[in-house]
């Protein structure tokens, strides 16, 4: 566990170097972008199902929605925010293997494809969680913990193999992926922690980024070094 929570601090100092926050304002710009296309085309699109007989009711309707597509940008964000780092992933995680050892060759950037299918899919599974801790805000002593595990899994398990297919094929990343898990777990958690606080949350991709690169270097060292 503590060497994944020393990973988790040195991503935390490298998130404010200047090339990652050049790409973090990238990344924040087209997200908001997103988010209010998003807003804009949804206020469209119930505008047109209802027509309110008084002002009044439309005041009230139009105050509602008005909450509603507040909460629903609050769960969007972060889904959006991840696909649209997809974009960037490679130059990050080349800056931060850069870092950890110049004297290494960088890893192979993925293909376009693989990189914005990996995007996409994590995008929908984050809803997916999103709107489950969402009906799960009405449980007490579940909610919270719920979404920590669910995200800590899925961050653990998207940005890790991020990491590692600049390095593995898709086969050897599995198998290190399942050798790993717990390892990879608690530093998903540690991005499950970020992911929860709002408007940070909004740069989780360049902590996860910076995080499990070191993560899988250190893993990767690790099975170099295993008595045979």
């Amino acid at each position: 566990m503590l060497p994944s929570v020393i990973d988790a601090v040195a991503a935390l100092r490298e998130m404010w170097t200047p090339p990652f926050r050049a790409v973090a304002a990238k990344i924040l710009g087209l997200t908001l972008a997103l988010v209010v296309v998003a807003a804009a085309a949804a206020h469209a699109w119930l505008s047109g199902l209802v027509t309110m007989p008084s002002p009044w009711l439309g005041t009230v309707v139009t105050i509602l929605e008005g909450l509603g597509l507040a909460v629903a940008g609050i769960f969007l964000v972060a889904p959006m925010s991840a696909l649209v780092a997809g974009f960037f992933i490679d130059d990050l995680a080349g800056l931060v293997e850069h870092d950890i050892d110049p004297a290494q060759a960088p890893g192979r950037a993925l293909p376009i494809g693989t990189a914005l299918w990996l995007s996409v899919r994590f995008a929908l599974l984050s809803l997916a969680v999103m709107i489950v801790a969402l009906a799960l805000l009405l449980v007490p002593g579940i909610n919270a913990l719920a979404f920590l595990g669910a995200n800590a899994y899925l961050s653990g398990r998207q940005y890790f193999e991020f990491a590692a297919l600049r390095f593995r094929s898709p086969d050897e990343t599995r198998a290190m992926r399942n050798a790993h898990a717990g390892t990879i777990f608690v530093a998903g958690l540690c991005i499950a922690l970020f992911l929860s606080v709002p408007i940070l949350n909004l740069l989780t991709p360049l902590f996860a980024t910076a995080l499990m690169v070191r993560v899988h270097k250190r893993l990767a060292l690790r099975q170099i070094l295993r008595p045979r």
